[in-house]
């Protein structure tokens, strides 16, 4: 097992990922906000809102171009880099990301043509319509995508070929819709309904910082702040259902977030260290005061266990196939039956020790408090604009235009930081219980990943420079309002 190959693979696809997720939650988000402006000029035939539109609109196309580079990237990465995780369940892998690339991609690719070229060309009606397929496009890629991910969190529909070594989808309404997949898909996507939301309050609030475009401003504002209060409102609701699930299916996640060591009833969520409050954790896992909640101690015990059951499966394995070879019927059906046995920890069966099942504790518990504080800020953050613009005695002052600007980066780190709860608490394994990531790499040469590990980072962050560039002349510019 070459440590360097795969810390430096692992650093690859996350720096990868990470500058993907720069770029995926404002289209998310962004896509939304401009469809319920133009609603609203399709209603009103306000002149005024169709400029609103074209301005929200130019952003969100910037944002999306440079997007889609880093997704095409990630996916290829599968490939290179993990080959044996492709092999191993890319009959199941490979279905939702085969999907979102025909489906959804190409459902984006045609109407956003349509949306930024089409305002003269068609009917309002129709531009309307390619406006709100471009978004719920990139909304139904969102989906797919998040299954595949959440597949990984949580495998399930399908079924080991000891013939081929690989396993193959049996179920695809229980991969697509598992309750692990359902929960993912609207947190991750409300996470980016609040980027995209924050994103048009925060360069709304430095056009009246700058005391330009008053009315422009204060009508995006009241359109992202009502949109961001519900969206991170959701993100709340969903994150305490997505909890449960970790809580089922992946219970080290759960305890490396919380710094939890030993298991307990009743056990208590700690805020930071050295703060507590009684029993919260047990109910935001096991909604039950009182339930048990098991430590990293307890699963490490567990884990020596199942790293038994994982070699006799491994060996199992071996035997069963040396058995097909020399045309050994009885011995293949011995063999396979101690293989159906012990699979449930087949993977367990490449780690050397049960210590191999602890994650990175301390990173995990602290992106996890960056992530719920942050969550925490935005609620209050979307509900005060809307007390200030709704209210006849208060005004908004310039001190709350800065501190709109800033809830800009602030959003982003919050959406970093869920991910990275969500994929360093879930370590060693590539999937969840079934493929640690020592066991899932290709045989590559690490300098090779080193070479492109350094080029891709060049390359990304000269990307994200120019989107930044452009952004910032867009705003700079501003919309083209009506007299």
């Amino acid at each position: 097992m070459n440590i360097e190959l795969i810390d430096w693979s692992r650093a690859q696809f996350a720096l990868t990922a990470m500058y993907h997720w720069l770029f995926v939650p404002l289209t998310l988000g962004l896509g939304i906000i401009m469809s319920i402006m133009e609603t609203i000029y399709h209603h009103n035939s306000d002149a005024f809102w169709k400029s609103t539109t074209q301005f929200w609109q130019k952003i969100f196309g910037i944002n999306f171009a440079i997007g889609v580079a880093t997704g095409i990237i990630l996916e290829f990465e599968f490939g290179t880099n993990w080959s044996n995780y492709s092999w191993f369940v890319g009959d199941i892998f490979g279905a939702p990301l085969a999907i979102e690339g025909i489906l959804a991609f190409f459902m984006e690719a045609t109407f956003v043509a349509v949306m930024f070229f089409g305002w003269e060309k068609v009917s309002k009606r129709f531009h309307l319509t390619a406006t709100w397929l471009t978004a719920i496009g990139a909304t139904i890629s969102a989906w797919w995508i998040l299954v595949a991910n959440s597949w990984m969190q949580h495998p399930t529909g399908m079924e080991f070929n000891p013939d081929t070594v690989r396993n193959e989808m049996m179920d695809f309404f229980a991969v697509a819709l598992q309750p692990t997949a359902i929960v993912k898909f609207f947190h991750s996507v409300m996470s980016g309904w609040v980027v995209g939301a924050a994103v048009v309050t925060g360069i709304s609030c430095w056009f009246l910082l700058k005391q330009r475009h008053a009315r422009f401003a204060v009508s995006s504002m009241k359109v992202a702040a009502i949109f961001g209060l519900f969206a991170s409102l959701t993100v709340a609701f969903t994150g305490d259902a997505s909890g449960i699930e970790v809580a089922k299916q992946q219970p080290m996640k759960l305890a490396a977030a919380e710094g939890l060591r030993q298991g307990s009833e009743g056990a208590a969520f700690s805020i930071v260290p050295g703060i507590e409050i009684p029993k919260m954790l047990s109910i935001l896992a096991t909604h039950d005061s009182n339930g048990y909640v098991p430590g990293i101690n307890d699963l490490v015990a567990e884990g020596g266990k199942r790293i038994e059951n994982g070699r006799k499966a491994i060996a199992a394995l071996g035997d069963y196939r040396a058995a097909k070879a020399e045309g050994n019927d009885a011995a293949a059906v011995a063999a396979r039956k101690q293989l159906d046995e012990y699979m449930s920890d087949f993977g367990y069966g490449y780690l050397q020790r049960p210590e191999d099942l602890v994650p990175p504790i301390g990173l995990t518990y602290w992106a996890f408090r960056i992530m719920t504080g942050f969550g925490c800020y935005l609620i209050a953050f979307f509900a005060a604009v809307l007390l200030v613009l709704y209210h006849k005695k208060l005004k908004l002052q310039k001190w709350m235009y800065v501190v709109g600007f800033i809830t800009i980066p602030i959003s982003y780190i919050a959406g970093q930081a869920g991910w990275i709860v969500a994929e360093v608490g879930r370590q060693p394994w590539a999937i969840q219980d079934l493929l640690p990531v020592n066991a899932a790499i290709s045989r590559l040469n690490p300098t090779n990943v080193k070479i492109t590990f350094s080029l891709f980072l060049i390359f990304f962050t000269i990307l994200l420079i120019a989107e930044i560039r452009i952004l910032c002349k867009a705003v700079k510019n501003g919309p083209e309002l009506p007299d």
